[in-house]
């Protein structure tokens, strides 16, 4: 029994590994299709602002003008942000909230059948467009990231200079513990 325990915990980590290796090429997929599909959804905004205007005055939104350059701007420039891979948690905190108030003020009957008709739920326009946010939102944008390289030169450069951390106040434990012992060395060496 033991070796059927000890076989499956094997098979489960193998498994497991191996998939996590599918992680970051998933984001990229989905930040490349989402990030171009927000862009062009605002581009498309932007460019027939008046319509925009009118479809926000019809839907009772006040300030329809300005919420029609806000809405445009953020879909077009965070789906850029989004498809680069760059600032993509931060971006994707107003893009998640743009689509909740799409749901709600345009498709309103949608995200009540959340229950009742799941299908009239996912099958509106801003549900995918929700899903990719809330995805890229909980799960960062992968390693396959603009985020993802400014860290690793971030990190090294800061590894280089012996700082790790400390330009924003923090400090590592390894770094902490690397200037601990270097004291303590130099403690002893002078009471030898």
């Amino acid at each position: 029994m033991n070796k059927i325990i000890k076989t499956s915990a094997s098979v489960y980590s193998f498994v497991e590994r191996a998939v996590s290796h599918l992680q970051s090429p998933l984001l990229l997929a989905v930040r490349l299709y989402w990030g171009w599909q927000f862009f062009q959804t605002g581009w498309g905004k932007l460019t027939n602002i008046p319509k925009i205007i009118d479809f926000f005055t019809s839907l009772g939104i006040p300030f329809p003008a300005f919420n029609a350059y806000l809405v445009g701007t953020l879909e077009c420039v965070g789906g850029a942000l989004l498809f680069l891979g760059l600032g993509s948690r931060i971006i994707a905190l107003p893009l998640t909230f743009n689509m909740l108030v799409a749901y709600i003020i345009a498709d309103r009957e949608a995200l009540f059948s959340v229950f009742s008709d799941p299908g009239k739920f996912y099958g509106a326009d801003p549900y995918t467009f929700l899903f990719a946010s809330l995805l890229i939102l909980i799960f960062g944008p992968g390693k396959i990231s603009l985020d993802s390289a400014i860290g690793i030169l971030h990190g090294k450069s800061a590894a280089a200079r012996g700082t790790e951390g400390e330009s924003v106040g923090m400090t590592s434990p390894v770094s902490s513990a690397r200037r601990q012992l270097s004291a303590e060395s130099s403690f002893w060496d002078s009471k030898a």
